[in-house]
């Protein structure tokens, strides 16, 4: 993955699972893979509802997101984004938000997206997907969201 546009210096993915090892691991594991294959020094950390998340500040790029559980997004990540001070380290930030879901893209587009939108408080979306579990192994397909979020990345400087 290349791109001759401007790059994020540092990137954190911010993620809940209830799993370890499982799919959406395997998937941000991909993603940070290609941010850093593209010049970004990439962290990952686990949402945790009350945390302190001041540290943010320090990243040019912020990805957001989690599986879906019950019709909603884990729960960690959206407590995390209503409960602790995510909200506000978030404010005017570089975001791109992705769900790991069963259900259909526009459903997914229409219903668990928005989870994650109404907890924000003006950020700039670079990007946003709906991974289905079998996008979660498809490196086509993290390489393309990966290349949008870079893309856009370089248009919003």
């Amino acid at each position: 993955m290349t791109s001759t546009i401007d790059k994020p210096a540092k990137a954190i993915i911010l993620y809940d699972s209830m799993s370890v090892g499982g799919s959406a691991d395997r998937l941000i594991d991909s993603m940070g893979k290609n941010l850093a294959e593209a010049g970004a020094y990439v962290e990952k950390a686990r949402c945790k509802t009350n945390a302190d998340y001041r540290f943010v500040e320090e990243f040019d790029l912020v990805l957001l997101g989690a599986p879906i559980y019950y019709l909603l997004v884990a729960s960690k990540l959206s407590g995390s984004l209503s409960q602790s001070n995510l909200r506000a380290a978030l404010k005017g930030k570089k975001v791109a938000l992705f769900v790991i879901c069963g259900s259909p893209e526009p459903m997914a587009q229409f219903l668990y997206l928005p989870q994650l939108k109404m907890h924000l408080d003006n950020p700039v979306i670079l990007a946003e997907k709906a991974f289905s579990p079998a996008e979660t192994s498809d490196s086509k397909a993290i390489a393309e969201f990966t290349q949008n979020i870079l893309d856009a990345y370089g248009k919003a400087n």
